[in-house]
């Protein structure tokens, strides 16, 4: 299955819920250190509402892994970068989101 991209960088497999296409392109726009953002599966979840959120979990093979909350949903995201965890939070709380 082929990627559809926005701007090369956005790689758009699923839908992206409520709210976090606009942080995601936010950050990619001031951020050209970031390779790529890969989001992953949505699911339901209870007490994802208000602004959106992002925690960035764990580091993976090339950059981290983080959930968006919004809108009632859960989505996992793929940040492709060589950016410390800190750095990447300041960079997602420039574009908007709350962590």
């Amino acid at each position: 299955m082929r990627l559809r991209t926005a701007k090369d960088r956005l790689k758009i497999e699923h839908s992206i819920i409520d709210g976090v296409r606009e942080i995601l392109e936010e950050l990619l726009a001031r951020n050209p250190e970031i390779r790529s953002v890969i989001p992953g599966v949505i699911r339901p979840v209870r007490d994802a509402r208000g602004k959106v959120k992002v925690h960035i979990t764990v580091p993976v093979q090339n950059g981290w892994k983080a959930i968006a909350l919004s809108a009632g949903a859960r989505q996992e995201l793929f940040i492709s970068t060589d950016w410390p965890k800190e750095s990447l939070e300041k960079a997602l709380e420039r574009a908007g989101a709350v962590l």
